[in-house]
């Protein structure tokens, strides 16, 4: 780079482009953070699915799952785990798009675990690894299903580790 190049890149202007730059790639970059987080906040999720899912359930963020899950499970709400969940086409449709276009991609969720079960998948088997299985049995625990058993602002997307407290 001669010194006209090295002088023109330390002006400021050229700083302030730059610093607008990795501000504008920040923002455009956060709503797809939360869509391949396991801790979208519970204020970005849509709210039929709230409404819908939440009502039996927590929430669960969809980063947790890879789209193909998520399309499996919204097809097939007759004999969602157990339970009839079926919604009206229309709802269906509209949870089922919002899901898939905020699924995991990232690589611990590239791969559906087995029934598309969230306690099924490599990454929270991983994460869960040291819990006793008797800690499952609880009656305050209840299931692996239950995270806010444990993480008790899950259902405002909040899995930090330092906040875990599992019941007794």
């Amino acid at each position: 780079m001669n010194r006209t190049a090295t002088t023109l890149a330390h002006t400021p202007f050229v700083r302030t482009v730059r610093r607008s730059s990795a501000l504008l790639a920040l923002a455009c970059a956060l709503p797809a953070a939360w869509a391949d987080s396991r801790a979208m906040p519970a204020r970005a999720m849509l709210p039929a699915y709230q409404q819908e899912c939440a009502a039996c359930h927590m929430a669960y963020p969809p980063g947790m799952l890879p789209a193909s899950s998520w399309s499996r499970m919204m097809k097939g709400l007759d004999q969602h785990y157990g339970t009839d969940a079926s919604l009206d086409p229309a709802m269906v449709r509209q949870i089922s798009t919002w899901l898939e276009a905020h699924a995991g991609t990232y690589q611990r969720v590239r791969e559906a675990p087995p029934q598309d079960r969230i306690t099924q998948s490599a990454w929270f088997e991983r994460k869960h690894r040291a819990v006793e299985p008797a800690v499952w049995k609880r009656t305050a625990v209840g299931s692996r299903a239950n995270c806010m058993a444990c993480h008790t602002r899950a259902d405002q997307g909040d899995f930090d580790d330092d906040r875990v407290r599992i019941p007794k």
